[in-house]
């Protein structure tokens, strides 16, 4: 498959959200959430509040944010955070349209995020994974990120 790599534009709002959505059945906090606890939150599923997530990824470093396409078509996206007095990089959210997948261009993404805060002359880079995600569990190693630790989460309904 041939595409490229780009800045986000704003008109790519809509398709990475949709993407967003598709991409983290099963593998988003927000997701866990409502199926551990049970039924929506503040009148909203989890749908919505991850893909307010999107939102606020393109509030905090549009510049930072970039866009798989082929043919005019959104593939995949990575998003990205710069703390510069840290010089840290961070990626937020990672995600490939399901008829674009194991083709690479997860892969490929990581690598343009990375070389991104190389630019920036960050000096290191981190990326979360929920361990519901098998997919991520294998990418992130295998593109040169090590395990640090692990996190539990926990929530009760009020």
């Amino acid at each position: 498959m041939k595409y490229c790599i780009r800045k986000y534009k704003e008109g790519d709002l809509e398709a990475i959200k949709t993407i967003t959505i598709e991409g983290f059945v099963g593998v988003s906090l927000d997701h866990s959430l409502e199926e551990k606890l049970g039924g929506e939150f503040g009148g909203h599923d989890w749908r919505w509040r991850k893909a307010r997530h999107i939102d606020e990824d393109v509030a905090a470093n549009s510049e930072g944010l970039f866009v798989a396409e082929a043919d005019g078509s959104v593939l995949g996206y990575i998003s990205s955070m710069i703390d510069r007095e840290a010089g840290k990089g961070r990626i937020p959210n990672l995600a490939v349209a399901p008829d674009a997948r194991g083709q690479g261009l997860g892969r490929a993404l990581i690598e343009y995020a990375l070389d991104y805060f190389r630019s920036e002359k960050l000096e290191y880079a981190v990326i979360e994974t929920m361990e519901s995600n098998p997919i991520g569990q294998t990418l992130y190693p295998e593109t040169g990120f090590q395990e640090i630790a692990r996190q539990v989460h926990y929530a009760q309904r009020l």
